[in-house]
């Protein structure tokens, strides 16, 4: 039988909002994150969390059992709580028996993050466009990571950056996915090209298709923003512009399913 690990129990306690529990420190932006697959990456990653709030049922359990003990071991506040009460922290959100205060996530400088992608074989690079729904951040993540991308780059303004939405749609892909915020994308864009990078841009409007391109060497590929697509700017900085064949009366995709196809035949030309 395996030993209780000590943890704090919060009965009748009126729980804090989630916004209380994020400014619960006056220097540090704190996050909450939750659901069996964010956590369970947070805990095999090193990144520091603050506390954990699981139910019984999920404390006993093999998988979490060990990453959860060590936590505690390396200072991780442990709250056993019921349902209840992480329905509650999570705004009615799908926490399945689990939720924690992580750390920030600590982005890469661009200049690592290209240093680290030419060690690979042709890399390629996801760079997007002012995207500002964080669920469409978080499945680009997830598809990128699937796909095997080396790295992204988000800019700083007007764009979401990894929240714990983000955090809960990417499913664990956010652990193992280098990001890079920049301030200006488009400067961005041209260290890309000092390395190596040829930058292709999904659109619309050009005639050039998308598995009629040739996807080999350094790929940066860049994804514009939900209804605006690529700004005019950004569009000027690609190299190529490629667009997705469609067919219906549909005018464009979503901005996530259109990374995932552009991405998709990238990585179909290189099997």
């Amino acid at each position: 039988m395996k030993p209780k690990i000590s943890v704090k129990h919060r009965k009748n306690n009126k729980p804090k909002s989630v916004s209380a529990i994020a400014s619960s420190s006056p220097t540090t932006e704190i996050d909450l994150t939750y659901g069996r697959h964010a956590v369970l990456a947070a805990l095999k990653s090193d990144r520091p969390i603050n506390r954990i709030w699981i139910t019984d049922k999920l404390m006993a359990h093999g998988q979490f059992y060990p990453l959860v003990k060590e936590a505690k071991a390396n200072g991780t506040i442990i709250d056993e709580v019921d349902s209840r009460r992480l329905a509650q922290l999570t705004q009615g959100g799908n926490h399945q028996g689990i939720a924690a205060q992580v750390a920030p996530y600590s982005y890469w400088d661009l200049s690592d993050l290209i240093n680290q992608a030419k060690q690979t074989p042709q890399p390629v690079i996801v760079i997007a466009d002012g995207i500002e729904d964080p669920h469409n951040l978080g499945a680009i993540i997830r598809t990128a990571e699937a796909l095997g991308v080396q790295g992204l780059v988000i800019p700083q303004r007007r764009a979401v950056g990894v929240t714990s939405t983000v955090m809960k749609v990417a499913a664990g892909a956010l652990e193992n996915m280098a990001i890079a915020r920049v301030v200006n994308l488009n400067q961005g864009i041209a260290k890309l090209k000092e390395a190596g990078f040829w930058i292709y841009g999904t659109t619309a409007d050009t005639d050039q298709l998308l598995h009629e391109t040739n996807f080999s060497g350094a790929v940066g590929l860049v994804i514009g923003s939900e209804g605006k697509g690529l700004s005019s700017l950004t569009e000027k900085n690609c190299d190529q512009l490629v667009r997705i064949p469609l067919v219906g009366k549909t005018p464009s995709l979503n901005a996530s399913v259109a990374a995932a196809i552009a991405l998709y035949e990238v990585f179909r030309q290189r099997q």
